[in-house]
């Protein structure tokens, strides 16, 4: 064994649909923001606090085009992955860092029947969706 291990492992809601990049015939890769939340008591008030994180997940080709067939905004979804820290420039020539979970396997949580019922939902369930990502108990 080499004595390093970059393992990630996330069951969480997406945020946002998967966005595709095409880059020639066979290669493509795509993106979406996946919600993980924790949830405790606060000891000294007694409220229930969440705490939302929002993780990049990026996948390759076959795997892309699969999710951004099959996935929708708000569907729970098992991510298995590596990390990944990609150096790039802003605008003002300012080196920036991301820090990505580049997705090797996955797995849909969410069936047909409740993805159906989240879209025919009201729109007043709507009202701000980054807030109903952190309602959510993962």
């Amino acid at each position: 064994m080499s004595g390093t291990l970059n393992k990630v492992m996330l069951i969480g809601h997406l945020g946002d649909q998967v966005k595709m990049h095409y880059f020639d015939d066979k290669n493509c890769v795509g993106r979406f923001p996946l919600a993980t939340n924790e949830t405790y008591t606060n000891k000294q008030t007694n409220e229930k606090v969440t705490n939302t994180e929002w993780h990049n997940i990026v996948l390759r080709n076959k795997a892309a085009e699969i999710c951004e067939k099959y996935l929708s905004k708000g569907d729970r979804v098992y991510i298995e992955g590596r990390l990944k820290t990609r150096k790039w420039q802003d605008d003002k020539g300012n080196d920036r860092y991301s820090t990505e979970i580049v997705c090797t396997d996955f797995t849909f949580l969410t069936n047909k029947n409740e993805s159906q019922m989240q879209t025919s939902a009201p729109a007043a369930n709507n009202q701000n969706d980054n807030d109903q990502a952190a309602d959510l108990p993962f």
